[in-house]
C-alpha cells in the first residue's frame, strides 16, 4: 500500500481544509494517507512513497517554514513522488489562478530549492468575522485595491472544489516507476 503524507502551512485553516480534501480523495484510491502540519513533519518523511505539501499566502509571502523545510529536505523530496499546492485569494482571478500565472506559485519557484513534481493553485477563503482588527483592516484594503470583497461582516469562499477534486485524483494517481 501506497504511503502518502500530506503537508500544510496555513494561517486560518483554508489550507488544511483543502489538505483534508484531498487526503480523502486519496484514501478513496487506496492510499495509506497521513496528514500533519509541516512544523512536525521532518520524523513522517522517511516513511513516506509519496509527499504533497500545501502552503497558503497572507500578506504576500508564504511563512519562512515552507522554505526551510524545502531547503532542508529538496533532495529527499526529490527521491519520491512529489507535489506542492499554493492557497491564496489572488487565484480567484481566472488569470491568476494557474501555476504558470499564479505569482506566488511562481516567486516559490524562483526561491525554493525544491521544485516539485506536480503543481496546484487554489483560491482561498476571507472570513472578515475571525480576523483581529489589524489583520481585517489590512485584508479589506487589500480587497479595495484589487477589487475583492470588502464587507467586513462577510466571509467569502473562493475555493474551486471541483479543481482541488481534479488535483487530488491526479496526484493519487502518481505511481512509483
Amino acid at each position: 500500500m501506497t504511503h502518502t503524507l500530506i503537508l500544510y502551512s496555513t494561517v486560518d485553516g483554508q489550507t488544511r481544509k483543502i489538505c483534508e480534501r484531498i487526503k480523502t480523495r486519496c484514501e478513496a484510491a487506496g492510499e495509506q494517507v497521513t496528514l500533519a502540519d509541516i512544523a512536525g513533519a521532518e520524523a513522517l518523511l522517511a516513511t513516506a512513497d509519496k509527499v504533497l505539501v500545501g502552503a497558503s499566502i497572507r500578506y504576500g509571502k508564504h511563512r519562512p517554514a515552507l522554505f526551510e523545510f524545502a531547503a532542508k529536505h529538496a533532495a529527499l523530496l526529490g527521491n519520491k513522488i512529489n507535489g506542492f499546492f499554493t492557497v491564496n485569494v489572488v487565484a480567484r482571478k481566472s488569470e491568476k489562478n494557474t501555476p504558470q500565472t499564479n505569482p506566488y506559485m511562481q516567486k516559490f519557484l524562483r526561491l525554493s530549492a525544491w521544485q516539485p513534481q506536480q503543481l496546484g493553485v487554489f483560491a482561498g477563503k476571507i472570513d472578515y468575522p475571525r480576523y483581529g482588527l489589524f489583520d481585517r483592516t489590512m485584508i479589506r484594503f487589500i480587497m479595495w485595491i484589487t477589487k475583492g470583497p470588502t464587507d467586513i461582516k462577510g466571509t467569502f469562499e473562493f475555493t474551486d472544489w471541483d479543481k482541488v477534486d481534479s488535483f487530488a485524483d491526479a496526484f493519487a494517481a502518481r505511481k512509483a516507476p
